[in-house]
């Protein structure tokens, strides 16, 4: 029996290799995240959140009201992300849980669409970007709960809590906006799968360009400065322990004087 081509074949061809280019740009990704940081937009932004952190928390708990709007900013952003994401997952669970009106869609049968229109392809279509929304749904929850936990640390009164705290807090969840946010681009790619698996495959090329551009840093990493008043703490500390040491020394020899006399 002699093989011939058809369109469904180029599924199988083009949208494993689209999903090998993601996959293997964002493994890449997070090789340089971890061992070289600094040539990450990640990374970059990582270490000027540490800095933030250390500097906020040199101030008092009533100076830090500003910190509180910046958090709050970010708390408002994840939130509405997440309720994006879960919106359009419950939209196609539900386009997934009717079959009949999945089947009558005339956009995801058409004869346009060059690729396999089998009823079997196309829910696997919708299962892929359903789970990409539920993963950026998960992630952005998880921002939120990690941004509202620093929150309460930054704002908390008379405490004395280590800054390394806060910090971590801070850093997990700028760790799960980018993984959302990384969810949400696949999602984009495979809802170009929808149309066909060539347009799903020049938006993975495509994306992976973009992506590699925006994420790869050139600006030489600042380092920060500690702050003015920690130097003259610092130096009063000395000159006093100085002065000690003097006043210990020259105690015994005074002592001894006075009983000569």
């Amino acid at each position: 029996m002699e093989w011939s081509w058809r369109k469904e074949h180029l599924d199988l061809i083009l949208v494993p290799i689209g999903l090998f280019i993601m996959l293997s740009y964002h493994l890449f990704l997070l090789y340089r995240i971890l061992r070289f940081p600094h040539t990450t937009v990640v990374g970059y932004e990582n270490h000027h959140k540490r800095a933030w952190v250390e500097k906020l928390m040199q101030v008092g708990v009533s100076d830090r009201g500003l910190a509180c709007s910046v958090i709050n900013s970010n708390i408002s952003a994840a939130t509405s992300l997440s309720s994006i994401s879960l919106v359009l997952t419950s939209l196609i669970g539900a386009w997934i849980g009717n079959p009949s009106e999945a089947s009558s869609n005339g956009i995801l049968t058409s004869t346009l669409v060059y690729g396999d229109t089998r009823p079997f392809t196309v829910s696997l279509k919708y299962i892929s970007i359903l789970s990409c929304f539920l993963l950026a749904f998960a992630s952005f929850v998880q921002t939120t709960r990690n941004y509202v936990h620093a929150n309460f640390l930054i704002s908390m009164p008379n405490s004395d809590i280590p800054v390394s705290y806060v910090e971590k807090a801070v850093i997990r969840g700028s760790n799960f906006w980018s993984v959302g946010m990384r969810a949400l681009y696949f999602a984009t790619c495979l809802l170009l799968w929808v149309f066909g698996p060539i347009p799903m495959f020049v938006a993975s090329v495509v994306m992976v360009g973009i992506l590699h551009y925006l994420d790869t840093n050139s600006t030489p990493l600042h380092h920060y400065q500690r702050h003015p008043s920690q130097n003259v703490f610092r130096n009063v500390g000395q000159e006093l322990s100085v002065v000690r040491a003097m006043e210990h020394h020259e105690r015994p020899n005074g002592s001894g004087s006075k009983t000569a006399d």
